[in-house]
């Protein structure tokens, strides 16, 4: 499903027009990730938990060459289900 069709699925299920399905799907993606940019966590109980984990810097090498490169430190955004979630993939 690509985020057009899960814009589709909201209106249907919801009961909304397209136009505001699409201000509400994309209001819950910033709301997420503004969250995430400040270090926070969102946690939706039943289906899952958006974190930030931090990754060291390393040393690895390029594919190609084989050379030695090094790899900067960054943030990762993380997803972990929800037992919810979990149970209704089972």
């Amino acid at each position: 499903m690509n985020k057009q069709e899960l814009i589709g699925h909201v209106a249907d299920n919801a009961g909304l027009s397209k136009g505001d399905a699409v201000k509400a799907v994309e209001s819950v993606f910033e709301t997420i990730t503004s969250a995430l940019k400040r270090g926070d966590e969102v946690r939706l109980v039943g289906f899952g938990t958006f974190s930030v984990t931090k990754r060291k810097a390393s040393t690895g090498r390029n594919p190609r060459t084989g050379e030695p490169m090094s790899i900067k430190a960054s943030t990762q955004p993380k997803f972990k289900a929800g037992k919810g979630l979990k149970d209704s993939c089972n």
